[in-house]
């Protein structure tokens, strides 16, 4: 049986750290063998945890080990010989040895490095519950959606470069003063491509696997989080719930924080209105810093009351898009409703569903800028908008009519 897997991620400086050591405590308390590892290049796990960490799982407390996944580390293991013979073409033409090393890595691919160690931790069998503390960003794991791709580049194409590039290797360094990349160049990246079509499978499978998302109720950080959610479904990728933390609690005094408290409320509506029906999970400020067993166990206790922290919380993906030849349909899953009560207008990238008296917001990919909604369809529980791009340069904005 797969392990249960949780990926936190969100915006720097929310909380992700707190609430994935939060979550992987109680775990291990339920009897589950668990793994908590961090991802970010900035760790901070050690601390929350108040433990010394390495770059293996390391015991924490009964059932718990921690991991503070070094890049660097991965990168050797899974890109050394791209590394090498970049870095040595990058020297040749005058570049600084330091410079040609940074220019090896493609942005992201650290972090792509690192969430292997998901991939290890599943094959060893050794852990029921692996929890992950991601970096500061959603985009990573849109990188790990081009293994649909890439599994038929390596089947079909790989194959055939390998044999060209085998056959023009002597002519390129006689003729061209080139160097191509020798066999174990490829070797490595056949590797890497296969290893990120498994954690692909990994990701995917809502049976075990789910994403929360993590953020404070601050206007910015929740549309950055409404735009990694998208990011997400659009990719296939489950997300069971969303973390609000550090939300002031109703008894707070008066005065300079009682209007932040009521500026966080109103946030809360953009919440509720965003990601539905995935359920929300609150923790409140705390008037001291989350480290340590004690806070740990009383931020868990907020967030998960006396439920399991490890359950999966929703098990359908909150919307769908799928494109094809300049077309795309956003399917919005919306119960209980009639459809003469859903009204729905696009502005910009954002297209907004109102259900009566309810009103939820969907943040489309960039992609979907000149695309202008067409129809809606209410059919078997599910909103259904079709989309077409426009040829005259327009943002797209208009409503669309329901049927």
């Amino acid at each position: 049986m797969a392990p249960r897997t949780i990926l936190y991620t969100g915006k720097g400086g929310v909380g992700k750290t707190s609430v994935a050591a939060a979550t992987a405590r109680r775990c291990a308390a339920a009897g589950l063998r668990t793994v908590v590892l961090s991802t970010d290049p900035a760790h901070s796990l050690s601390d929350s945890l108040e433990a010394e960490l390495g770059t293996t799982p390391t015991r924490a407390a009964d059932n718990l080990w921690g991991q503070e996944v070094q890049a660097q580390e991965e990168m050797e293991r899974h890109w050394e010989a791209v590394q090498d013979w970049m870095g040595d073409m990058l020297a040749e033409r005058g570049v600084d040895r330091i410079t040609a090393e940074e220019l090896t890595v493609p942005p992201g691919m650290d972090e792509l490095f690192s969430l292997l160690q998901i991939k290890a931790h599943h094959e060893s069998g050794e852990f029921d519950a692996i929890v992950v503390d991601c970096a500061p960003t959603g985009e990573t794991l849109r990188l790990l959606s081009f293994p649909d791709v890439a599994g038929w580049w390596i089947e079909k194409v790989f194959p055939i470069e390998r044999k060209m590039m085998a056959a023009a290797r002597p002519f390129a360094r006689a003729m061209l003063d080139i160097s191509l990349p020798p066999e174990k160049v490829f070797d490595d990246v056949q590797k890497l491509v296969r290893n990120l079509v498994a954690m692909n499978g990994i990701l995917r499978d809502r049976r075990s696997t789910s994403i929360r998302l993590v953020m404070n109720p601050d206007r910015m950080v929740i549309k950055e989080s409404m735009r990694t959610f998208t990011y997400l479904n659009l990719y296939g990728y489950l997300t069971d719930a969303v973390v609000v933390n550090r939300v002031f609690p109703a008894d707070v005094d008066g005065g300079y924080f009682e209007g932040w408290r009521a500026v966080q409320q109103e946030q809360m509506e953009l919440v509720r209105s965003a990601f539905a029906p995935v359920p929300i999970l609150v923790a409140p400020y705390f008037a001291e810093e989350v480290i340590g067993e004690r806070m740990l166990e009383r931020l868990a206790g907020e967030l998960f009351g006396d439920g399991d922290a490890g359950a999966l919380l929703h098990d359908d993906l909150a919307q769908e898009l799928v494109t094809d030849n300049g077309t795309a349909v956003l399917r919005l899953p919306i119960p209980f409703v009639e459809k003469a009560d859903i009204g729905l207008k696009k502005i910009g990238l954002e297209v907004v569903v109102r259900v009566g008296g309810q009103k939820r917001t969907i943040i489309l990919p960039p992609s979907l800028a000149a695309y202008r909604p067409r129809s809606a369809q209410f059919e078997d529980g599910a909103l259904s908008v079709r989309f077409e791009r426009t040829d005259d340069g327009s943002t797209g904005d208009e409503a669309a009519t329901s049927s």
